[in-house]
């Protein structure tokens, strides 16, 4: 009798521990179909990176709004496993969002991705409240004036309405919310945005995350968002979580770093298993997702980056997605083209083909087969 109690006291004392290192999203009322993405993705992890690609659905390197086609596609026949949108605009009513897609359209696109079994994103280049001018416009005290008490705040407050009204319509075929991996304030200890490290202080930018999340969780009552902290370029932890709001505000940790010309391959190599190392060592602290939120090499030069670049580089850890920015195409305002992901005919395709049949990496199709938003 005394073993059986005491074997009794161990399952709880198990089942107690258990509970504690289960991943659990900063918003206690998340939908069933959230919980289970994010449960799912820690564990996928483990043993798999999600690939991404901005706007992949709604243009590419040459064309724009063929329905079912992806430059992506168009090499491995698979979509990413992830997509990412960006929903600057909708804070001024626009009918198309700061890179001309659609909004009416990019709906349409993230619920396909979304049925296909594919993951959704979405970064928000939101104009300076302030001035009024871009994202890029630095304008001092920008952030300041969102604070509840600022000159802004109720301007923000009607953004983020705005945004709250158009990700509510983000629904499956069941009337169910579409998760939505939520990034706001992206890059923010980078210098070229207004919420950036020059423009506000680590005690600014914090108030600003937690009234966002608190808004759009406690007041618009968006049940379906997992929320990613996002950085760039860090030295060390420290500089990390300089501006991180806190544990119950955050669900991802993630950071963007990108190739350049000049850049030699293998310093671009090292800078980012170096930051996958902070990144990574956080995750596991905090028990959160990590993630490679944004990367690439402009028009990829390089016919082996993908697997002799990208590839060494991210090996080794534990990420939920790594997503490559967008294929522009032709852009006038700077005369050349602007892509980060292969097409028919670009020059790292046939090595893009062999980084698409790594074990560890995982396009539409495979993840599909997983069944994320169901849980387990």
């Amino acid at each position: 009798m005394k073993i059986n109690i005491i074997i009794l006291m161990q399952v709880f004392l198990f089942s107690l521990m258990g509970k504690a290192n289960a991943q659990s999203l900063i918003d206690n009322a998340a939908t069933k179909e959230s919980l289970a993405l994010y449960q799912n993705l820690h564990k996928l992890s483990k043993k798999h990176t999600m690939f991404g690609h901005q706007d992949d659905l709604a243009y590419g390197a040459n064309w724009k709004y063929v329905p079912g086609k992806s430059d992506i596609k168009d090499i491995v026949n698979d979509f990413p496993a992830v997509y990412g949108w960006d929903i600057a605009g909708l804070e001024l009513d626009a009918a198309n969002n700061i890179d001309g897609v659609s909004f009416d359209k990019m709906r349409q696109y993230i619920k396909d991705g979304y049925k296909r079994g594919g993951v959704i994103t979405i970064s928000w280049h939101f104009n300076n409240p302030l001035s009024g001018g871009s994202s890029w416009d630095t304008t001092k005290n920008a952030v300041a004036s969102i604070l509840p008490g600022g000159i802004k705040h109720e301007l923000y407050k009607n953004w983020l309405d705005k945004a709250a009204v158009f990700m509510a319509t983000l629904k499956g075929d069941q009337g169910e919310a579409i998760p939505i991996l939520f990034r706001p304030f992206h890059e923010l200890i980078g210098n070229w945005f207004w919420w950036g490290k020059n423009t506000c202080s680590p005690a600014e930018l914090k108030e600003a995350w937690r009234f966002t999340v608190d808004y759009l969780r406690n007041e618009k009552k968006m049940h379906n968002l997992i929320y990613v902290y996002n950085t760039n370029g860090v030295s060390n932890e420290e500089a990390f979580l300089e501006r991180y709001p806190g544990d119950s505000y955050v669900d991802v940790v993630s950071f963007d770093l990108y190739q350049f010309a000049a850049q030699d391959k293998n310093v671009f190599i090292d800078s980012v298993k170096h930051e996958l190392q902070i990144l990574t060592a956080i995750a596991s602290q905090k028990n959160k997702l990590a993630a490679f939120a944004e990367t690439g090499f402009e028009a990829v030069p390089d016919p082996e980056w993908w697997t002799g670049t990208l590839w060494p580089a991210i090996k080794d850890f534990q990420l939920s997605y790594v997503l490559v920015w967008r294929n522009a195409g032709y852009m006038p305002s700077i005369q050349k083209m602007h892509y980060y992901a292969p097409f028919k005919g670009q020059v790292s395709a046939p090595d893009f083909k062999k980084f698409y049949k790594l074990r560890k990496i995982m396009f539409e199709k495979k993840l599909r087969r997983k069944n994320i938003y169901q849980s387990r």
